[in-house]
């Protein structure tokens, strides 16, 4: 998707075949004509989308347990260059090459512990982004090119890579350094911590008024051991699921996210990075509440139960409560591991 392009949809393959005949996305398929037939006639969707019968037919033909077999049989094989690489005897089971700008060894585990982390409360914390409504996954965790201009861009080129092979950040999302710096990349994210008018991945590092980068910014406050929180307003994380949208706020330093609501998928995603997602009561939002983000937030979750609500205040005076959205035991659990990836290896392998 071109950064530039201001909105995209996802379809079945197709849907987006009827589109490209119509050759225009303002119609409305099941009433309006796809095109015409050589008469002059109309034809609509219903003319051109297979049967059940028909599709079924095609499965029965080519969907066959002979197929699974043949695959399965080979599944093992590689071809002759991956059949000719040399492999490590010893225990390392991947041996990392720090020169590399597409595999990196990732720090989530570099200060785990075998004892359950001490979660305490969120203190004194800076909002790092307030955003508004239908902030999507690509928003949050962009797939598609890196701005020459970027943090990303920054990092790529220092270490010799050339502005045509910076590629994508789908195609180097196995590296956490170029993750973490291409987290809310997206051209089109709206911050209201730098005001009206500007989009793109810039914020503030508070109380200092020119904006910067959101991975600079994150910098700065992670070497200050300040926490940081997130601002939102409905639907945040809606769109397809992306494993990075967590990863990357996580890497940026983020504790909790206060949205309105959330896509349910990316909910899940946050608790199970160890990011606490919390929404406003019902009828508040973060303007009805009078927040700016400039505020330093204090949350302090006490016991932890699922759906429990908790006090949060702020500097200004401006305090309020919230929904802690934990929805079960075991996302408590994970939580208090400090993730459901330490969770795993704190239970099957430090146990």
């Amino acid at each position: 998707m071109h950064p530039q392009t201001v909105v995209n949809y996802l379809a079945s393959p197709p849907l987006v075949v009827a589109y490209a005949l119509a050759g225009s996305m303002d119609i409305d398929l099941p009433t309006e004509p796809v095109g015409k037939d050589k008469s002059g006639g109309a034809v609509f969707l219903k003319d051109i989308w297979p049967t059940t019968e028909e599709v079924n037919a095609l499965i029965d033909r080519y969907v066959t347990a002979e197929t699974f077999q043949s695959v399965y049989a080979n599944v093992k094989k590689g071809n002759a260059r991956w059949d000719s690489l040399t492999t490590s005897t010893d225990k390392v089971r991947f041996l990392w090459d720090e020169s590399s700008t597409y595999i990196h060894n990732p720090p989530f585990f570099q200060t785990m512990s075998r004892e359950l982390p001490s979660l305490g409360k969120i203190d004194q914390a800076r909002v790092l982004l307030f955003l508004g409504d239908s902030v999507t996954t690509d928003h949050i965790s962009p797939a598609g090119n890196i701005a020459v201009k970027s943090a990303t861009a920054e990092y790529l080129t220092a270490r010799g890579v050339k502005k045509e092979d910076f590629n994508t950040y789908g195609a180097r999302r196995g590296n956490d350094e170029v993750m973490a710096r291409g987290t809310f990349a997206n051209t089109r994210l709206g911050n209201k911590i730098v005001g009206p008018g500007v989009t793109g991945p810039v914020t503030r590092h508070l109380p200092n008024e020119t904006p910067i980068s959101i991975f600079d910014a994150s910098t700065k406050y992670q070497a200050e051991g300040r926490q940081l929180i997130i601002l939102a307003g409905k639907e945040y994380g809606s769109g397809s699921s992306r494993d990075w949208a967590a990863k990357g706020p996580f890497m940026l330093g983020v504790k909790a996210v206060i949205a309105e609501s959330y896509e349910r998928i990316h909910r899940s995603n946050l608790v199970g990075m160890g990011i606490a997602p919390l929404t406003f009561l019902p009828g508040e939002t973060a303007m009805s509440l009078g927040l700016t983000g400039a505020e330093l937030f204090t949350l302090d979750f006490g016991d932890i139960t699922p759906q429990k609500i908790v006090s949060v205040s702020t500097d200004s005076g401006k305090n309020f409560q919230a929904r802690l959205r934990f929805d079960t035991e075991a996302e408590i659990t994970y939580y208090k591991n400090g993730g459901i990836l330490h969770y795993v290896l704190r239970n099957k392998v430090l146990a």
